[in-house]
């Protein structure tokens, strides 16, 4: 069975997000195994440089990679965009390869040595969303990749 990691900086607040990755991770029980990985994601206010946020919350990130050979896509606003079969089709083939780790930036986004760590740069939409948003999103992509893979009746 594939193992897919996810790291992620923060927690999710909200007890609606809690609930909906809850009900992702037991859905995929049965297909992979998910390690959820949460960092601290560094405060930050006007003053402070984006860059060295970023650099900070990088360090971070590299050091938590598995030391595993996996496949890491980074979640990136100018990331490629798949359609759910295409995705579907890239986890499928990265998979019967190697595991595969998702890695979620803070607000400012993932400093440029995390990007280049990256196999692939995935953006979820042109649009912006919360990183706790983006979570569960990836979950429900995942689930639905596996589903679209296994040939199941969820996506149409």
């Amino acid at each position: 069975m594939p193992k897919t990691n996810i790291i992620c900086l923060g927690k999710l607040k909200e007890s609606y997000w809690r609930e909906a990755e809850a009900e992702y991770l037991k859905r995929l029980k049965p297909f992979t195994k998910i390690e959820i990985r949460e960092l601290k994601e560094e405060a930050f206010g006007e003053k402070d440089s984006p860059e060295t946020i970023k650099q900070k919350e990088a360090d971070k990130i590299l050091n938590a990679l598995p030391k595993t050979d996996d496949f890491i896509i980074a979640l990136d606003e100018h990331g490629k965009q798949f359609s759910s079969t295409e995705l579907a089709k890239q986890l499928s083939q990265t998979q019967t390869r190697k595991n595969i780790t998702f890695i979620i930036g803070g607000p400012l986004g993932l400093h440029s040595s995390v990007r280049q760590k990256a196999d692939l740069e995935l953006s979820l939409s042109p649009l912006t969303f919360t990183h706790q948003m983006c979570r569960v999103f990836l979950l429900e992509q995942i689930y639905r990749a596996l589903m679209i893979n296994g040939g199941r009746k969820y996506h149409y």
